[in-house]
């Protein structure tokens, strides 16, 4: 860090004291919250309304790696990832509660930088940060994200509902996280072994950024809601396809065919797969954290699907359990799936 930027030790400030200078932007932009930080508890107000919960540790050199992870960038991935599972359950996020323990290694001054992202995503997205703790580490940064939502009892969706029939489809683009992780270690490694050599990430801008800063489908639940479809089944790709589909059948008890060709693969991640020597499907099938949206639905609301602006594909039917799940190749070969995602 250089000497012209100013660094205040965390042992300077009290809890509370730290806790406000972190939150003191923060506002509220729901009704239901009723009381966010500054109390024992925040409450939360949901009337006629289910309320969904979701909580997710993130463990620096684990899930996350500080020597090319912005911490502005790590505060907004740690709220997507987190209310991603909220809009997997056809529900809207609301709120979400912070706890982190941190070394002395950090400075007043970074944790804001984090929080910084933190509020980023909050404004994006419309939740509250209604509370959270904070305490010492012996080495590291340890983050806990809570996310609340909500939604009513007929609209939530749950990962046993897939019919046999039903329509498979997936948001955005598969494989580009899986593969800007992938970049940026390489950079890490040449930097590593030669200093003098910055990273250059120039011609990667989009993968990097399914890495370090995606974002969750809030225009896809909009969408369900405003035209009344509940989706039958419905899981976010934290793990990679092959792995979170897998999650569904099992659930359901049934099978499924999912079409190679149809699989929504970026010019981007193409390219850099071939550059690694990977195959690109194999990336779209087992890559992590492109916190889409995998779901099933009726085929009656297909048409539905299809004329929308959510950058959905359709890749695949729900069939019989004793049919299998199975990958379709163009040329009409069945390779069984196999769950082979991500496992942090």
């Amino acid at each position: 860090m250089s000497e012209n930027i100013k660094r205040t030790e965390l042992n300077s400030l009290g809890e509370f004291a730290l806790i406000e200078k972190l939150t003191k932007h923060f506002k509220a932009n729901n009704q239901s919250t009723k009381k966010a930080i500054g109390d024992d508890a925040a409450v939360i107000s949901n009337a006629d309304k289910e309320t969904v919960v979701s909580t997710d540790l993130f463990i620096e050199g684990v899930h996350f790696d500080l020597s090319y992870f912005p911490l502005k960038h790590l505060g907004y991935k740690l709220v997507i990832a987190n209310i991603s599972d909220i809009y997997a359950m056809n529900a809207i996020p609301e709120q979400i509660t912070i706890s982190i323990a941190v070394s002395n290694r950090f400075s007043v001054e970074a944790l804001e930088e984090l929080y910084q992202g933190i509020e980023l995503a909050c404004e994006n997205y419309k939740i509250d940060l209604v509370g959270g703790d904070t305490t010492s580490s012996t080495k590291g940064l340890i983050i806990s994200v809570t996310a609340i939502g909500s939604a009513k009892k007929e609209q939530l969706a749950y990962r046993n509902g897939a019919k046999v029939g039903d329509v498979i489809c997936v948001t955005g683009d598969l494989g580009g996280a899986y593969l800007g992780f992938q970049v940026l270690n390489r950079e890490k490694q040449i930097h590593l072994e030669n200093p003098n050599i910055q990273p250059d990430l120039s011609k990667h801008q989009y993968i990097v950024s399914r890495q370090l800063k995606p974002e969750a489908r809030k225009k896809t639940i909009q969408f369900f809601h405003e035209n009344n479809i509940v989706p039958t089944a419905m899981i976010d790709l934290s793990d990679g396809l092959s792995s979170d589909m897998m999650h569904i059948t099992k659930q359901s008890n049934v099978g499924c065919r999912i079409y190679d060709a149809n699989l929504p693969i970026s010019k981007e991640v193409f390219d850099q797969a071939i550059e690694f020597n990977l195959d690109p499907m194999t990336c779209a099938l087992n890559g992590g954290e492109d916190y889409e949206l995998l779901f099933t639905i009726n085929p009656k609301d297909e048409g539905m699907i299809e004329m929308s602006d959510i950058d959905v594909s359709i890749i695949g039917k729900i069939t019989a359990v004793e049919d299998d799940s199975v990958i379709v190749t163009s040329s009409n070969k069945e390779y069984k799936l196999i769950a082979q995602g991500w496992k942090a």
